[in-house]
């Protein structure tokens, strides 16, 4: 008979097992820094509105691993939940099922407003238990683009600044106005989101945040964030207003500037939202960049709350894959 319990320390050798399949930096920063952190055993007793960290649970027959999942809380109020990892054995689907409702229940018993997944489009026997045996829907797609050439194209360094905690609400105004009106009531972050963690250096993964403002009127009108998960591969995200027109290549261009300062070589990626008003747009704009489109991940969510239309069609999907290869590029 299964059952599902928290990941504890002496699981760590058939972790590895389950997931050797993985590249060593990506095995690595799994295991040491989101399932295997030593503040872990206490951070499951805190209250759901206190959680900082992912937390991860086992589903075991007798001393057999079936499967593992990670689900994660944001810094919203409301707290949001997003599942980050989940490995189970080929085609048994209904272990992946019992995880997923197990956590859903868990968090939204705790008070949860929603739990979030993002599934890669390769598998569509995920996508259907998700939605099927889940309660998850279908909202909208994320796509990661491989920037393979480094553009040469100037900026303007007097134009971005280092993000401060007091522009939380400003960036979290723009990005709220930059969502398509009807994935609003899902997809809205709070203030609270923006902000610079006080457990920052717990983090499993680092981010830079930059201001970008306009020169005449000093407004802010967009923000740069650039992730590593490995500081080998760097993702490139942006936030701006949509009533400014902005050239994402000059805001790429910084943000290769910015990573230059720490790695020589390095993986560069650009992260599009069709949910936001200009995430058409750009995925137009990188085509003719000829950037890689890598990764096509949906987004689904278990929640409350309810799209104001009908999701996308589309048929293949598959859950959390790895975003991107070791493949680096010379400065």
């Amino acid at each position: 008979m299964s059952r599902i319990r928290k990941l504890y320390y002496f699981d760590k050798k058939s972790t590895e097992e389950m997931i050797s399949f993985l590249n060593n930096s990506a095995s690595d920063t799994y295991i040491n820094h989101i399932m295997f952190n030593p503040f872990i055993p206490l951070h499951h007793l805190l209250p759901l509105k206190l959680k900082f960290l992912p937390e991860s649970f086992l589903l075991k027959e007798g001393n057999l691993t079936k499967g593992l999942i990670t689900i994660a809380p944001t810094k919203s109020k409301q707290k949001k939940m997003e599942i980050q990892k989940l490995f189970f054995e080929e085609g048994a689907y209904s272990d992946a099922a019992e995880l997923v409702q197990f956590v859903v229940s868990k968090y939204k018993a705790l008070g949860a407003f929603s739990v979030m997944v993002k599934v890669d489009d390769y598998l569509p026997e995920l996508l259907n238990m998700l939605i099927s045996k889940c309660g998850f829907t279908q909202i909208s797609y994320e796509k990661l683009w491989r920037v393979n050439k480094f553009l040469d194209i100037k900026f303007n360094k007097l134009e971005y600044r280092p993000f401060r905690n007091a522009d939380a609400a400003i960036i979290s105004s723009l990005y709220n106005d930059s969502l398509q009106p009807h994935f609003r009531p899902l997809l809205s972050k709070e203030i609270d989101e923006f902000k610079e963690s006080l457990f920052k250096g717990l983090s499993y993964y680092s981010e830079y945040k930059y201001i970008l403002e306009d020169r005449k009127t000093k407004n802010t009108i967009g923000c740069v964030i650039i992730q590593t998960y490995d500081n080998e591969n760097y993702i490139v995200d942006f936030i701006q207003t949509s009533w400014v027109d902005i050239d994402i290549n000059s805001v790429i261009a910084y943000a290769t500037h910015q990573i230059k300062k720490r790695r020589k070589r390095f993986g560069l990626f650009v992260k599009t939202k069709r949910y936001t008003q200009l995430g058409e747009k750009y995925e137009d704009q990188f085509v003719k960049n000829k950037f890689e489109c890598v990764q096509n991940q949906i987004v689904l969510t278990n929640s409350s709350a309810r799209v104001l239309k009908e999701p996308i069609k589309t048929t293949k999907y598959t859950i959390l894959g790895d975003f991107c290869s070791s493949k680096t590029m010379p400065t």
